[in-house]
């Protein structure tokens, strides 16, 4: 799962998807688990892991006004060709939004041999799709993570 680069709440606790209203993490427990997601950071990372989830983000650093994904510019990318020459047991990789679909592409080649998801953005900032939208959109994760554990 690459999202852009953590927002402002995100760097400030040190957490993926930190903001109260980011709905990432409801929409993963909701896919993978039936249930709210626990207040414990560490509980939330377990429970990716198992679901056979991986978090980064496609951004190292960057510059950017407040969390706003359209102001990123200057970016400097992670180093997802060597995560995925890393570990080729990792069969898909999912945008969390259009930003990061676009941060991706911009830097990397995309691997014929991967699956790539482009999922709408979790960020409050996105308002347009509300939760259940958000959801039914969300399940080709569901859908992906299964294939691959098959």
């Amino acid at each position: 799962m690459l999202g852009t680069l953590p927002g402002e709440e995100s760097l400030r606790r040190g957490e993926y998807y930190a903001h109260a209203r980011n709905l990432f993490w409801p929409i993963v427990f909701a896919l993978f688990g039936d249930r709210a997601p626990p207040a414990d950071y560490a509980e939330k990372l377990a429970f990716v892991r198992t679901s056979g989830i991986a978090l980064w983000d496609v951004c190292e650093a960057a510059q950017r006004t407040a969390s706003a994904d359209s102001t990123i510019a200057e970016e400097v990318p992670n180093a997802i060709d060597t995560l995925l020459d890393t570990y080729p047991g990792i069969r898909a990789v999912a945008f969390n939004g259009s930003g990061a679909r676009r941060l991706y592409d911009r830097h990397f080649a995309r691997r014929p041999e991967l699956l790539y998801l482009a999922l709408p953005s979790t960020s409050p900032a996105h308002a347009r799709l509300g939760f259940a939208e958000k959801l039914a959109r969300w399940t080709a994760l569901r859908d992906a993570s299964r294939a691959a554990s098959d």
